[in-house]
């Protein structure tokens, strides 16, 4: 799994920014250049795998949530 993060207006929109992040990433790669962290709409990768190919047309788009939303928002005795 791979999770690009921005705002869209839509999901194909979402999956569209996603896809040029990731093809600047690869680009910037491969001419041995920094990756490119952030466009003006905030969009970005953190990193490339060479040798990697996304499923493209399997992406999926939605709202993000959390990724520490199964934690109990309850403070925690230790």
């Amino acid at each position: 799994m791979h999770v690009f993060t921005g705002r869209a207006d839509s999901r194909s929109a979402a999956v569209q920014a996603a896809l040029e992040v990731c093809d600047a990433a690869r680009a910037a790669s491969q001419a041995g250049l920094e990756i490119p962290h952030g466009r003006p709409d905030g969009w970005g990768a953190c990193g490339y795998r060479p040798g990697w190919e996304l499923d493209w047309p399997a992406a999926q788009a939605g709202p993000g949530r959390s990724p520490y939303s199964w934690l109990n928002s309850r403070p925690i005795d230790l």
